[in-house]
């Protein structure tokens, strides 16, 4: 009697246990099926909606739970992203313009709901892209051809300044601006690159004339200051100087005498003089 009490027992435990284990295998299987729990990754926001309506609450990173059936989350990037842009236009002097630009902006994180429920996913075809081709026309309309090159930084801020305030609006925030590159019609460019040439040409002509004027300047000083020099030195000429001069230059004769007496033959006005050593010819 006892040992079928234990037996009992024994058959109750096994069929407890294999009830639960029915149980947990059908809540993890439901959990599975419905999975009422979402994760937010780095960069991310989370767009809850109830039955397709968006809520006011955005989930930041992390792990968050949810109600099944009646909600689904939408994870939104908030990272800073790029766009590449060309855009055709004209300057106010009428010059075709090809410009290439690069934005860099980012989704407001705790506006992402909003966008989604305005613009949705597609936002850089829908907001970015005609934004930047609508402000590259309306500046390089206010600026000469040459300008936008000699002005380039003045034309890169004011671009950026208006897509600033023109994407806050979609709530969408810029994080920097620049223009790759700006590209004319070839009649342009080659005017551009012969006004340069002149202006080379013309730089270098200036830097000639002006070492030629220097020189002319030097030469011009030297021989005003050798003529003062001239003139110093005869105002210092004296019958006395002179004859200085000549005892000087007797002198220095005397000291490159050889030695030699000079010989004088012939008889009458003009004497013969001779070179030969006297005691020799004796």
């Amino acid at each position: 009697m006892q040992n079928e009490n234990i037996d009992e027992i024994k058959n109750m435990l096994k069929g407890g246990r294999l009830k639960v284990l029915l149980i947990g295998g059908a809540i993890f299987f439901l959990l599975m099926i419905f999975k009422p729990w979402v994760q937010v990754g780095a960069g991310e926001r989370g767009i809850v909606q109830n039955f397709g309506a968006v809520q006011d609450v955005v989930l930041e990173e992390g792990l968050h739970y949810k109600i099944p059936i009646v909600q689904t989350v939408i994870l939104m990037d908030v990272k800073i992203q790029k766009a590449m842009t060309d855009a055709a236009s004209s300057s106010s002097d009428l010059q075709d313009v090809d410009l290439s630009v690069a934005l860099n902006y980012h989704i407001i994180p705790d506006k992402a709901n909003l966008v989604y429920q305005t613009i949705g996913t597609q936002f850089k075809e829908r907001i970015i892209d005609p934004a930047i081709q609508e402000v590259m026309k309306a500046v390089s309309a206010r600026y000469t051809a040459e300008e936008l090159i000699t002005k380039r930084p003045a034309v890169s801020k004011e671009m950026k300044e208006a897509l600033t305030k023109r994407l806050l609006v979609s709530n969408i925030s810029v994080d920097a601006f620049s223009i790759i590159n700006f590209s004319f019609s070839e009649t342009f460019t080659e005017a551009i690159e012969a006004k340069q040439t002149a202006k080379q040409n013309a730089l270098k002509a200036k830097r000639d004339l002006d070492r030629i004027k220097v020189e002319a300047e030097q030469t011009i000083a030297a021989a005003t200051a050798e003529a003062e020099a001239l003139r110093l030195q005869k105002m210092n000429i004296s019958p006395d100087l002179i004859e200085l001069r000549k005892i000087e230059a007797n002198l220095k004769a005397i000291e490159k005498w050889n030695g030699i007496l000079p010989r004088v033959t012939g008889a009458g006005a003009i004497p013969l003089i001779g070179v030969g050593d006297v005691t020799k010819n004796n």
